[in-house]
C-alpha cells in the first residue's frame, strides 16, 4: 500500500488571520510539504494541474522536477494531468524527462479536469472531452511504447516518422492512473490498458464510487489482466487531527466553513458522515481510513488532501508530523495484515522493472 499526499494547489485566504498567501509562497510550501512527506516515511507526493486562479499549479512537472532534486525516495505524481487539453506529445516528453531526473520515481494520474473555461483556452471544446481523452491517451501510449510513430487523429495534426524524446527511462513508461469521479468511459480505458484507476472520492457518497470502481474491476478482469480484486485502485481522503478529537473539530471548523469548495454548504459533521473527511483524533483517522477497504476492496494507493482551505504551512507540517508518529505505522501494519497474498501491493516503478530485467 502506497500512502501519500496530494494537493489541488489552491491559493486560499486564511479565515483566522484574513491573510492570503502569495502564489510564490504556496509553490514553496508545496516543496516543503513534499520534503516532509519523505521525512516521515510516506510514499507519494502528487500535485494537481490548473490554469486558472485561485490555483498555482499550471506546470506540475516543473514543480515535481524541483522536488525531485531535494528528495531521494518518494514517488512524484500528479493528482491530475489534463489529458484533454494537453498535447500528448508534450505529456510524453515532459514525464519521460522527469523520469530521468528523478531516477524513475514518477507516475501520473490522467484526468479530464473539471474547469470548463480551460477547454477554449487551449483550443478545445468541452463537449469533446471524452473523445479527447480516448484519442489523446491512445496517442500517448504509442509515443511511449514505439520509437517511431506515424499517427492520424481527429483532434491533432498528424505525426509522421516522429520520435518522442527523451525515451522513457529504460524503455519503461511511467505508470499511469486514470482519474475519474463520474465517467465510466475512463474506467473502461484504465481497464483496457491494465492501468490504475484513481477514484478521488472526497466529495460524493461512497455508493457512487463503488459503482465506478466495481466497473473498472470487472473490465480489468475481462481484458485478462488478472482477477477483479487484483486491479490497481487508488483513493482520495482528507483529514485534520489533534490528539483530542474536540480540539481538531474546533480548530478546523473555520477553515471548513470558509473553504471555497465546500464552505457555506453542508455542515462539517454532515460532510464527514458522507465522505472520507475525518476531523478528529489519530485513532479516528485510522479507523475511517481502514473502513475504505470494506467499501471498495483491497487497493494500492491512498492519497490525502491536507493543505487546502487556507491552512497555513506550519499547521500542515504539524499535521504530517502527527500522522507520521501516530497514524502511518498503524495503517501500514493493518493494511499489510489484511491484504491477500495474490493482490499486488502497488504499481511497479520503471526502475524496478529495469532492475528486474537486468538481474
Amino acid at each position: 500500500m502506497e500512502i501519500g499526499v496530494f494537493t489541488v494547489s489552491d491559493v486560499t485566504r486564511n479565515p483566522l488571520t484574513g491573510e492570503t498567501p502569495t502564489e510564490g509562497e504556496r509553490i514553496k510550501a508545496a516543496v516543503a510539504i513534499a520534503k516532509k512527506v519523505e521525512e516521515i516515511g510516506m510514499d507519494v507526493y502528487a500535485t494537481g494541474e490548473h490554469h486558472n486562479p485561485p490555483f498555482y499549479a499550471s506546470s506540475p512537472t516543473t514543480i515535481l522536477g524541483y522536488i525531485a532534486a531535494q528528495t531521494e525516495r518518494i514517488t512524484l505524481s500528479t493528482s491530475t494531468t489534463l489529458i484533454t487539453t494537453n498535447d500528448p506529445v508534450k505529456i510524453a516528453e515532459d514525464f519521460a524527462t522527469l523520469q530521468h531526473l528523478a531516477d524513475g520515481r514518477v507516475d501520473l494520474i490522467l484526468g479530464r479536469g473539471n474547469t470548463a473555461p480551460v477547454y477554449p483556452w487551449f483550443g478545445k471544446n468541452q463537449q469533446d472531452s471524452v473523445e479527447l481523452t480516448i484519442e489523446n491517451y491512445n496517442l500517448l501510449r504509442q509515443l511511449w511504447d514505439n520509437d517511431v510513430v506515424n499517427w492520424d487523429g481527429k483532434y491533432r495534426t498528424p505525426l509522421r516518422n516522429f520520435t518522442s524524446t527523451p525515451r522513457p527511462l529504460g524503455g519503461v513508461p511511467p505508470f499511469v492512473w486514470h482519474g475519474s469521479i463520474r465517467t465510466p468511459e475512463v474506467a473502461e480505458i484504465a481497464a483496457y490498458f491494465g492501468d490504475g484507476f484513481f477514484a478521488n472520492n472526497i466529495f460524493w457518497p461512497k455508493e457512487h464510487y463503488q459503482q465506478l470502481i466495481g466497473l473498472y474491476r470487472e473490465r480489468y478482469a475481462h481484458y485478462g489482466h488478472g482477477t477483479a480484486d487484483q486491479a490497481i485502485v487508488g483513493l482520495g481522503g482528507q483529514f485534520f487531527m489533534a490528539r483530542k478529537s474536540q480540539d481538531a473539530v474546533r480548530e478546523f471548523r473555520p477553515f471548513f466553513d470558509n473553504a471555497p469548495v465546500y464552505g457555506h454548504g453542508p455542515t462539517m459533521e454532515s460532510f464527514m458522515d458522507q465522505t472520507p473527511l475525518t476531523v478528529g483524533s489519530p485513532q479516528e483517522v485510522i479507523e475511517k481510513t481502514l473502513s475504505f477497504q470494506e467499501f471498495f476492496g483491497d487497493y494500492q494507493r491512498q492519497l490525502f488532501l491536507i493543505d487546502h482551505a487556507g491552512l497555513p504551512l506550519k499547521t500542515v507540517l504539524n499535521q504530517l508530523d502527527l500522522f507520521g508518529e501516530l497514524v502511518l505505522p498503524e495503517l501500514r501494519a493493518e493494511f499489510a495484515k489484511r491484504r491477500p497474498a495474490h493482490v499486488p501491493d502497488g504499481p511497479v516503478r520503471a526502475t524496478q522493472k529495469v532492475g528486474a530485467a537486468a538481474g
